[in-house]
Protein backbone atom coordinates (compact mmCIF):
# COMPACT_ATOMS: atom_id res chain seq x y z
CA UNK A 1 0.00 0.00 0.00
CA UNK A 2 2.85 2.37 0.85
CA UNK A 3 4.47 1.63 -2.51
CA UNK A 4 1.21 2.38 -4.36
CA UNK A 5 0.78 5.63 -2.44
CA UNK A 6 4.40 6.58 -3.14
CA UNK A 7 3.96 5.86 -6.86
CA UNK A 8 0.81 7.99 -6.99
CA UNK A 9 2.56 10.87 -5.23
CA UNK A 10 5.52 10.58 -7.58
CA UNK A 11 3.18 10.54 -10.59
CA UNK A 12 1.47 13.74 -9.44
CA UNK A 13 4.80 15.45 -8.85
CA UNK A 14 6.09 14.32 -12.26
CA UNK A 15 2.89 15.48 -13.97
CA UNK A 16 3.20 18.89 -12.27
CA UNK A 17 6.84 19.24 -13.36
CA UNK A 18 6.00 18.28 -16.94
CA UNK A 19 3.03 20.69 -17.03
CA UNK A 20 5.04 23.70 -15.77
CA UNK A 21 6.58 24.61 -19.14
CA UNK A 22 3.16 24.32 -20.80
CA UNK A 23 1.64 26.68 -18.24
CA UNK A 24 4.40 29.19 -19.03
CA UNK A 25 3.69 28.77 -22.75
CA UNK A 26 0.00 29.48 -22.19
CA UNK A 27 1.02 32.81 -20.62
CA UNK A 28 3.31 33.76 -23.50
CA UNK A 29 2.20 34.90 -26.90
CA UNK A 30 3.35 36.05 -30.30
CA UNK A 31 4.48 39.65 -30.64
CA UNK A 32 2.66 41.54 -33.38
CA UNK A 33 4.43 44.32 -35.23
CA UNK A 34 2.65 47.30 -36.79
CA UNK A 35 1.49 45.57 -40.02
CA UNK A 36 -0.32 42.86 -38.00
CA UNK A 37 -1.48 45.05 -35.10
CA UNK A 38 -2.93 47.84 -37.24
CA UNK A 39 -5.40 45.39 -38.80
CA UNK A 40 -6.98 44.99 -35.36
CA UNK A 41 -6.98 48.62 -34.22
CA UNK A 42 -9.44 51.44 -34.97
CA UNK A 43 -8.55 54.64 -36.84
CA UNK A 44 -9.66 56.73 -33.85
CA UNK A 45 -10.21 56.17 -30.13
CA UNK A 46 -12.28 57.91 -27.47
CA UNK A 47 -10.46 59.41 -24.50
CA UNK A 48 -11.34 62.20 -22.05
CA UNK A 49 -14.36 63.44 -23.98
CA UNK A 50 -12.72 63.57 -27.40
CA UNK A 51 -11.90 61.35 -30.32
CA UNK A 52 -8.20 61.03 -31.15
CA UNK A 53 -6.75 59.63 -34.36
CA UNK A 54 -4.47 56.65 -33.91
CA UNK A 55 -1.03 56.41 -35.48
CA UNK A 56 -1.50 52.89 -36.83
CA UNK A 57 2.06 52.84 -38.20
CA UNK A 58 3.14 53.12 -34.53
CA UNK A 59 1.35 50.10 -33.10
CA UNK A 60 2.21 46.69 -31.71
CA UNK A 61 0.56 43.86 -29.84
CA UNK A 62 0.65 40.36 -28.47
CA UNK A 63 -1.53 37.51 -29.67
CA UNK A 64 -2.05 34.80 -27.06
CA UNK A 65 -2.78 31.16 -27.90
CA UNK A 66 -6.47 31.25 -26.90
CA UNK A 67 -7.07 34.18 -29.28
CA UNK A 68 -6.79 37.04 -26.77
CA UNK A 69 -4.86 40.21 -27.52
CA UNK A 70 -2.95 43.07 -25.96
CA UNK A 71 -2.65 46.00 -28.38
CA UNK A 72 -0.94 49.37 -28.11
CA UNK A 73 -0.95 52.35 -30.45
CA UNK A 74 0.29 55.94 -30.32
CA UNK A 75 -2.38 58.63 -30.68
CA UNK A 76 -2.53 62.16 -32.05
CA UNK A 77 -3.18 64.26 -28.94
CA UNK A 78 -3.09 67.68 -30.64
CA UNK A 79 -6.69 68.48 -29.64
CA UNK A 80 -6.06 67.93 -25.92
CA UNK A 81 -4.82 70.33 -23.26
CA UNK A 82 -1.10 70.31 -22.53
CA UNK A 83 -1.68 68.67 -19.12
CA UNK A 84 -3.42 65.72 -20.81
CA UNK A 85 -0.89 65.60 -23.67
CA UNK A 86 1.94 65.30 -21.16
CA UNK A 87 0.74 61.94 -19.84
CA UNK A 88 -1.54 60.63 -22.62
CA UNK A 89 0.59 59.43 -25.51
CA UNK A 90 -0.91 56.09 -26.43
CA UNK A 91 -3.87 53.77 -26.15
CA UNK A 92 -3.65 50.30 -24.62
CA UNK A 93 -6.29 47.64 -25.18
CA UNK A 94 -6.04 44.38 -23.25
CA UNK A 95 -8.31 41.37 -23.25
CA UNK A 96 -6.37 39.71 -20.42
CA UNK A 97 -5.25 40.89 -16.99
CA UNK A 98 -1.71 42.29 -16.99
CA UNK A 99 0.86 42.66 -14.24
CA UNK A 100 2.65 46.01 -14.57
CA UNK A 101 5.07 46.57 -11.74
CA UNK A 102 3.26 45.66 -8.51
CA UNK A 103 -0.14 46.38 -10.07
CA UNK A 104 -2.78 44.35 -11.85
CA UNK A 105 -4.48 45.93 -14.85
CA UNK A 106 -7.85 44.35 -15.67
CA UNK A 107 -9.00 43.92 -19.29
CA UNK A 108 -10.12 47.19 -20.85
CA UNK A 109 -9.13 50.26 -22.87
CA UNK A 110 -6.71 52.76 -21.34
CA UNK A 111 -4.74 55.90 -22.04
CA UNK A 112 -1.03 55.39 -21.35
CA UNK A 113 2.18 57.38 -21.38
CA UNK A 114 5.66 57.86 -20.00
CA UNK A 115 6.45 60.82 -17.77
CA UNK A 116 9.98 60.90 -16.41
CA UNK A 117 10.80 57.49 -14.99
CA UNK A 118 7.17 56.43 -14.63
CA UNK A 119 4.66 54.73 -16.89
CA UNK A 120 1.12 55.89 -16.26
CA UNK A 121 -2.17 54.18 -17.03
CA UNK A 122 -5.41 56.16 -17.04
CA UNK A 123 -9.01 55.12 -17.64
CA UNK A 124 -10.77 56.66 -20.65
CA UNK A 125 -12.03 59.49 -18.42
CA UNK A 126 -8.38 60.53 -17.74
CA UNK A 127 -8.40 59.26 -14.15
CA UNK A 128 -5.08 57.78 -12.98
CA UNK A 129 -5.26 53.99 -12.52
CA UNK A 130 -1.64 53.10 -11.84
CA UNK A 131 1.95 54.21 -12.13
CA UNK A 132 4.85 51.84 -12.55
CA UNK A 133 8.59 52.35 -12.67
CA UNK A 134 9.89 52.79 -16.22
CA UNK A 135 13.41 52.42 -17.51
CA UNK A 136 15.33 54.17 -20.25
CA UNK A 137 17.20 51.80 -22.57
CA UNK A 138 20.11 53.82 -23.93
CA UNK A 139 21.63 50.67 -25.45
CA UNK A 140 18.60 49.87 -27.63
CA UNK A 141 20.04 49.59 -31.15
CA UNK A 142 17.00 50.76 -33.13
CA UNK A 143 14.42 52.56 -30.98
CA UNK A 144 11.02 52.99 -32.61
CA UNK A 145 8.20 55.33 -31.58
CA UNK A 146 6.31 52.30 -30.18
CA UNK A 147 7.28 48.65 -29.94
CA UNK A 148 6.74 45.58 -27.83
CA UNK A 149 9.81 43.45 -27.17
CA UNK A 150 10.44 40.18 -25.38
CA UNK A 151 11.30 40.66 -21.73
CA UNK A 152 14.11 39.14 -19.67
CA UNK A 153 12.23 35.90 -18.98
CA UNK A 154 9.67 33.82 -20.91
CA UNK A 155 6.19 35.32 -20.83
CA UNK A 156 7.42 38.83 -19.97
CA UNK A 157 7.40 41.77 -22.35
CA UNK A 158 8.58 45.35 -22.64
CA UNK A 159 6.35 48.12 -23.98
CA UNK A 160 8.62 50.86 -25.30
CA UNK A 161 7.90 54.36 -26.56
CA UNK A 162 11.26 55.25 -28.06
CA UNK A 163 13.83 54.29 -25.42
CA UNK A 164 11.36 54.50 -22.50
CA UNK A 165 10.17 51.03 -21.50
CA UNK A 166 7.97 49.32 -18.93
CA UNK A 167 7.96 45.61 -18.19
CA UNK A 168 4.72 43.66 -18.06
CA UNK A 169 3.37 40.13 -18.21
CA UNK A 170 0.07 38.39 -18.51
CA UNK A 171 -1.35 37.60 -15.13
Amino acid sequence: MKVLHSLRSSSFVLAAIVAMPFAALAQSGTILHAPEAQKLLPDAVYYAGKSANTQLRNSAGIHFAENHYVLAVLVDTSGYSSTIQEKYQGYLLTEVPLAIGDHTLVPGAYGVGFVGDHFGVMDIGNHDILQAHATRDDKMPHPMPLQILDGASPGTYRLCFGRNCVDFRRQ
